[in-house]
């Protein structure tokens, strides 16, 4: 018989019989580098379907064996989400789904996390503050209560200990964690206030991510990473002006929920440029390439 792992397939590699397939398997837990190395780069050509094929091997007692399939087993799924997230970002427009593009990209760093689970979170918060707030949207009431909530007892807080850890980016671990940056707490704050229908916006002010609660008697800028301080307009601009960046009418305009997602994967760019990880780097440039059409 011929041997299945002799070369490399193509860009369409061959189907395997049941028999070559179990055989491929088993030599992930070889303890020759090369030969691994070789099989892991041929169950990776075939795609999707080798999630299929190494369910058994996950569950395997040989922990070399168990290991080596189940990395194999997420390389596919961050691939796939990779493929995903991308086409979602050239398809859609200014309005996207935030909290749908957030989940996706979270995917692409922890493709086998349960995004109804986390909304199920979200869900519960709201449904917690609903009863707290009992319909009313007066601010002098809502923003002290979702800052009591989300701050003191659930102690959501900005990472200033480690600003630049990758894991403030994804959605996923800033629940886990209840701490993150600027854009990702916003982000929690903005997912609430839809839920809840408050007239929340975010805001891309250079330096820092803000949250706007807006009605027709006044507006109220939110500092999430600091634990909701509330904040006027002039606030804003004096810190624009002392960061150096100076004031346009603009830099407090409301950010598109395509102008959030491409924050967040600059934010995400810069950090792993930053650690020298090329494979990320290019990644996350292939996302601003797309959303900044």
């Amino acid at each position: 018989m011929t041997n299945p792992w002799a070369t490399l397939p193509g860009p369409n590699p061959p189907m395997l019989s049941e028999s070559q397939r179990r055989a491929l398997v088993s030599l992930l837990a070889d303890e020759d580098e090369a030969i691994h190395d070789m099989v892991r780069e041929r169950l990776l050509a075939y795609g999707p379907v080798v999630q299929g094929w190494l369910q058994e091997a996950v569950r395997a007692d040989d922990p070399r064996l168990r290991r080596r399939a189940l990395a194999i087993v997420r390389e596919v799924g961050r691939r796939e989400a990779d493929r995903a997230f991308l086409d979602f970002c050239m398809r859609q427009g200014e309005d996207l789904d935030l909290e749908a593009g957030a989940w996706m990209l979270a995917q692409t760093r922890y493709p086998d996390i349960r995004v109804e689970a986390y909304q199920a979170i979200l869900d519960g918060y709201a449904c917690d503050l609903a009863e707290r707030l009992q319909g009313r949207l007066d601010r002098r009431i809502v923003l002290p209560e979702v800052q009591h909530y989300l701050f003191e007892m659930l102690r959501y807080a900005g990472n200033e200990e480690d600003f630049y850890d990758q894991e403030n980016s994804y959605l996923n671990r800033v629940i886990d964690r209840r701490v993150g940056n600027p854009i990702s707490l916003c982000t929690v704050y903005l997912l609430l206030a839809r839920r809840l229908r408050l007239p929340v916006v975010g805001i891309a002010m250079p330096g820092r991510f803000l949250c706007r609660y807006q009605t027709s008697t006044g507006e109220i800028y939110i500092d999430v990473f600091q634990k909701g301080r509330l904040l006027t307009k002039a606030d804003c601009i004096r810190f624009l002006l002392q960061s150096g960046h100076g004031y346009l009418e603009g830099f407090l305009a409301p950010a598109t929920p395509r102008r959030t997602l491409l924050r967040m994967c600059h934010n995400l760019h810069e950090i792993y440029q930053g650690r020298g990880l090329t494979a990320e780097t290019q990644r996350f440039q292939r996302y601003i390439v797309a959303l900044a059409r």
